[in-house]
């Protein structure tokens, strides 16, 4: 199975390309600038999203069976001060590739997020979608655009992603807070945030499972787990064996944000466990693999 993955220099895009290309499906990474994958058999194209023509051409090249869409434009800050911006990569960009893809009738797997939903989480599949920020706005539009296709589609949200880091990829959570407290840098850490932080290999694993079930729809891919900034820190520090008295709680009132973001949320997993097989990583595991 030939699959095109959009982002490929990203977290979660360096991860996936290689998990997919590692389960010996044909992968086509597709990102902006130089290959940063560490890995020199996958094929990598570098192809900015926002030129139709280009995304049309690459993709009648490549002649992709699925086209997983990580790219997009994250930070909730930046869609705020430069929403055309926001607008063109995680709305504009995505009309460009649903339109390559019907061309060549490929399954169209988009990764969205947490962030389209507002307050009351965890949330189903089934929630009503009231996003609380540019962002979130954002990739609700690209959403609708996706489900409206007609295409064989999937819409895959995760929250919170963390896992192994290397050079050449921006940095999680965890590496943040592990990097500080091994300078003896003390650290202020939300305690009134919940969330159901994602393991990045959850993600393509449970990708994998969708590939081989063929099922269209949205998936909910996340941690079972329903816990605070501060208690992923403490974790961090336990399984680094450093010193958890450098992490101070503090609410979220102590970092005064331009844009709104959800005390509670996160996301359900019960579908994709049902029809999928979805077995996610538990926190403390999953930063132990991060850090192995």
């Amino acid at each position: 199975m030939k699959v095109l993955i959009t982002g490929a220099n990203g977290f979660l895009g360096q991860h996936l390309s290689m998990y997919m290309q590692n389960k010996a499906y044909s992968v086509i990474a597709v990102s902006r600038g130089i290959k940063r994958i560490p890995n020199a058999d996958i094929v990598y194209h570098s192809v900015e999203l926002t030129d139709q023509q280009a995304v049309s051409s690459l993709i009648n090249l490549v002649q992709p069976d699925v086209i997983i869409h990580t790219a997009a434009m994250s930070k909730p800050d930046e869609c705020h001060l430069n929403r055309e911006a926001c607008t063109l990569h995680n709305v504009t960009a995505t009309e460009w590739l649903l339109e390559a893809a019907a061309n060549v009738a490929a399954r169209f797997i988009y990764i969205s997020t947490d962030f389209i939903f507002g307050e009351g989480g965890p949330h189903a599949e089934t929630a009503t979608p009231d996003p609380l920020n540019f962002y979130g706005q954002s990739k609700w539009m690209a959403e609708k655009l996706v489900r409206s296709s007609r295409l064989n589609q999937n819409i895959i949200r995760p929250v919170f992603i963390y896992g192994a880091h290397w050079e050449g990829m921006r940095p999680s959570f965890i590496q943040w807070v592990s990097k500080n407290l091994a300078a003896n840098q003390q650290i202020r850490v939300v305690t009134d945030q919940h969330r159901t932080p994602t393991y990045v290999l959850d993600i393509c694993k449970g990708i994998d499972l969708l590939l081989q079930v063929q099922t269209n729809g949205d998936f909910h891919f996340a941690g079972e787990e329903i816990i605070s900034p501060y208690h992923m820190a403490l974790t961090v520090a336990k399984v680094a064996g450093l010193d958890p008295q450098l992490i101070e709680p503090v609410t979220a009132a102590v970092f005064p944000e331009i844009v709104r973001r959800a005390k509670d949320s996160g996301l359900q997993i019960e579908k994709a466990k049902t029809i999928l097989g979805y077995l996610p990583t538990g926190f403390e595991e999953g930063v132990r693999l991060s850090f192995a």
